[in-house]
């Protein structure tokens, strides 16, 4: 009954483009973990109105969700194609092929590797002031290879921008760099500037937990603020509680506590079940 209602409130909409409350209604299901209804509900905005860009995006966005990354590459192409000049579907583009490189053989993953980047690029091109946009492509910068079109000199330079238009975001950014070539303490000055300015900054706060979880320095703090980003929405383009539950189960077992990683990692995968960090670190343990 609960589908029928949502499929008729939909239809009523069918001759117009999306409307702020079926988006609305899709966003209270992926909020409640409700992605079946979900993708009930964005597959019949779809048949509704095939030419419309944001109907596409949001079931992009529900497969994403769902971990579906050949399907979020499928729908989000589609609104990317309707909607060129839209950066939100570049990064949100970006975001599929990174998803569907996670499930790809090495040949594909090149590839969808040379997407990611391609994306990105194009979104700060078309918004050069989109902070998330910039953030994903310097993250992205880190991980690939120069031969993909990667490097840290890219990736700094997309941190020093962030900087200009966002500065506690910038500095976030810097230290997640530094954090991958382990420069520890120069990550942790640039964190501690960020919280003594926004101490409930969630991004900063989850780099305080990940810092632990990865040098067991600080296990105490590091177990503390990643609590209270589980008390918090996370902030746009940082981790999700998943992934705090996860630290958290790191930073367990760094101190021999094996019984609370294990709720810690079982909590990360009930947020989301898909979460692979968390699968394998419980067989692991």
């Amino acid at each position: 009954m609960r589908h029928l209602i949502l499929l008729l409130t939909l239809a009523a909409f069918a001759h117009a483009a999306v409307t702020p409350e079926q988006a609305d209604q899709i966003r209270r299901l992926l909020r409640d973990g409700q992605l079946a209804e979900a993708a009930s509900a964005a597959q019949a905005l779809v048949a509704a109105q095939p030419a419309d860009a944001e109907a596409h995006a949001w079931l992009g966005r529900v497969r994403l969700a769902q971990g579906d990354g050949d399907g979020a590459v499928k729908a989000t192409e589609k609104a990317a194609a309707l909607a060129p000049s839209d950066a939100g579907y570049q990064l949100q583009l970006g975001e599929a092929y990174g998803l569907a490189a996670q499930k790809a053989g090495m040949f594909s993953k090149i590839g969808l590797g040379k997407k990611v980047i391609a994306a990105y690029e194009k979104a700060v091109a078309l918004e050069p002031g989109n902070v998330d946009a910039r953030s994903s492509l310097a993250s992205v910068y880190q991980m690939a290879p120069g031969v993909m079109g990667g490097g840290m000199e890219k990736a700094y330079a997309q941190a020093a921008e962030i900087r200009k238009l966002d500065p506690n975001r910038g500095r976030v950014t810097y230290a997640i760099l530094c954090i991958g070539e382990k420069k520890y303490a120069e990550a942790r000055a640039e964190i501690e500037e960020v919280l003594r300015a926004q101490p409930e900054n969630y991004a900063a706060l989850f780099q305080t937990g990940r810092l632990a979880a990865l040098t067991g320095e600080q296990p105490d703090r590091g177990a503390a603020a990643l609590l209270r980003c589980l008390a918090m929405p996370p902030s746009p383009g940082a981790p999700g509680h998943d992934a705090a539950h996860w630290r958290l189960g790191n930073i367990h077992e760094k101190r021999g506590d094996k019984a609370a990683a294990r709720a810690a990692y079982e909590a990360a995968l009930k947020t989301n079940p898909n979460f692979q960090q968390a699968i394998d670190a419980l067989k692991k343990l």
